[in-house]
């Protein structure tokens, strides 16, 4: 790449007598120029810089500023002399220089990304400072909400200039230890790609290290502090982050859901170390904020609204509670932290009433299994509830986006005794209807939602009215029933607004004993199934109009080119 401007960026305090290897190895191997910055060293190493300024650039600090300090002198000089990439390399001799070939390759494919060394570690490495890592490990997962960053504590990294100017310029960074992960998590919150290559790091017996086991533990600490109340009105952003980095589709599929399930994971954490009050205070203040940032969700939710007022109007039909965009966000806030205590185990009986349960005893002794038509108002995992009273039913929920395996890994990790098991589809084809008819006849359930068009064929839709309007609702979910010949059930899980304590109403009712698609009247049929299911959607949503999930366009079809 023509504009792969590269120089090495070398933070050097009291490191004389390494630093000479470090220079001769990079001079003799490598073809771009070196930059050391002196930051306050003593009289011994500045004279191993004076030797070594005909080879290379040095810049030098009066006074001691810290690791963070001269990095950021280094970045600031690279930027003036017109170098588009800092390769950051410490002077004591810890990093393997022959990684830099990869490091170089990697930050050559991804000149807009920060790449850093992923530590390897021998036995020289003293045991303190590796537990430390991980605690550190522990508290940028939070602050990013990912589990992307591998390391943010390696010196071994190539810095892109100008992201890197912009956050320094724009935030307050610590200028010793702290530097290399703050300035890491503040670089990913600026949508900054983050990337990384293995490296192996020795710590050698006559290594001299600056880290003050106290004071530098106390810096990361504030730093630590800091950076957690700064993710906290950032959580939609970085939830969203994906999006941002460029899987940008007007279709549904192609919209990022309102987090990774990496992301809720780590939101598990939260809610588990502060519960549930103080965790939908702050839900409060992270929705305000999106409110007013979301444009293309907050335009989804008005839209909707509109819509649910005018029919509202048009039918005399009163909803039970006033309307806002904020109260709506904020009521899919509360069903993400509703779906983190489910996952928990945090519900029991008594957090929920049934509608419908006499149909649940004889169905869970059947020697078949059902299908179960859900959607994205209020809260399906919710099914989860029945199963839960009935130890020999299993429930299956299909997904048509690519989080399913991960969904799973994070269900079983924080409830191993979960029977919702969660498989990923990319399109309803012979091989799906085989496998859940296995499922059927092992008496199994199967969840599939309604109201989302197809990913793969979105023209496949069948039009009826939702809320005084022609919508599109997918073929597919109707057209499997009607293939797996097995009786379907609707359900529906809303939380009970009206009551102090957390309370959900789950609806399950019969839809049709068996879905058939006669030769000849196939689409009329189709038509009719549809609409019954419309209005059944309808009905549940005037409920609980605020639990409407679909923050997109819901009564037109996207541009999304078709698969062929």
């Amino acid at each position: 790449m023509s504009d792969f401007k590269p120089c090495f960026l070398i933070p050097c305090y009291n490191h004389g007598q390494a630093l000479t290897a470090v220079v001769k190895t990079l001079l003799a191997d490598y073809d771009y120029p070196v930059l050391i910055v002196d930051d306050g060293s003593d009289l011994l190493t500045k004279e191993v810089i004076n030797r070594l300024a005909d080879t290379t650039t040095v810049v030098t600090l009066s006074e001691n500023q810290g690791k963070g300090g001269a990095v950021i002198a280094g970045i600031k000089t690279a930027q003036e002399l017109g170098f588009s990439h800092a390769i950051q390399i410490d002077a004591d001799g810890q990093h393997d220089l022959s990684a830099l070939t990869v490091l170089i390759k990697e930050s050559k494919a991804h000149p807009n990304a920060l790449i850093s060394g992923r530590p390897i570690y021998d036995q020289s490495v003293p045991k303190g400072r590796l537990f430390g890592r991980y605690i550190t490990h522990f508290w940028v997962w939070v602050e990013t909400l990912s589990f992307s960053v591998k390391d943010s504590m390696c010196g071994f990294r190539s810095y892109p200039v100008k992201p890197s100017i912009d956050i320094i310029l724009q935030e307050k960074i610590g200028l010793r230890m702290d530097f290399d992960t703050e300035i890491m998590v503040k670089l990913y919150w600026n949508d900054c790609d983050v990337r990384f290559i293995k490296t192996q790091v020795i710590y050698p017996e006559d290594g001299i290290s600056h880290f003050d086991a106290f004071w530098d533990n106390v810096k990361i600490s504030k730093m630590h502090t800091r950076l957690f109340f700064g993710m906290l009105p950032r959580i939609p952003k970085l939830l969203t982050r994906s999006k941002r980095m460029g899987l940008k589709a007007n279709h549904w599929s192609r919209q990022s859901e309102r987090g990774t399930y990496y992301g809720m994971k780590i939101l598990l954490a939260i809610y588990s170390l502060f519960g549930r009050a103080v965790f939908k205070q702050l839900l409060k203040v992270v929705i305000a904020y999106y409110t007013l940032t979301a444009k293309s969700t907050r335009k989804a939710s008005l839209q909707y609204l509109q819509n649910l007022k005018t029919y509202s109007l048009n039918t005399g039909t009163v909803l039970p509670e006033k309307l806002s965009v904020y109260k709506h966000l904020n009521s899919f806030a509360e069903t993400i932290l509703d779906k983190l205590a489910a996952w928990k185990g945090d519900f029991s009986k008594n957090n929920l009433t049934v509608h419908g349960i006499e149909y649940v005893e004889p169905l869970s002794k059947s020697s078949r299994g059902i299908v179960i038509i859900g959607s994205h108002l209020g809260n399906l995992e919710l099914c989860r509830a029945l199963s839960e009273s009935y130890v020999d039913l299993k429930i299956n929920a299909l997904v048509f986006t690519e989080h399913a395996q991960r969904f799973n890994a994070v269900m079983k990790a924080v409830n191993p005794k979960s029977d919702l098991n969660i498989i990923q589809v990319n399109k309803l084809g012979p091989e799906t209807a085989i496998m859940l008819d296995q499922k059927i006849e092992q008496g199994e359930w199967v969840v599939i939602v309604g109201d989302r068009t197809s990913t793969s064929v979105e023209q496949r839709a069948i039009w009826a009215d939702f809320l005084g309007k022609p919508a599109p609702f997918p073929q597919g979910p109707f057209l499997l029933a009607s293939i797996l010949k097995a009786p379907v059930y609707l359900l529906f899980g809303l939380r009970d607004e009206s009551k102090k304590q957390v309370h959900f109403d789950v609806y399950f009712e019969p839809f049709s004993e068996q879905i058939k698609l006669p030769r000849g009247k196939r689409e009329l049929a189709l038509q009719k199934v549809v609409e019954s299911y419309a209005k059944r959607l309808e009905f549940y949503t005037m409920k609980a109009p605020l639990q409407w999930y679909n923050f997109f366009d819901f009564w037109q079809l996207s541009t999304k080119r078709e698969d062929k």
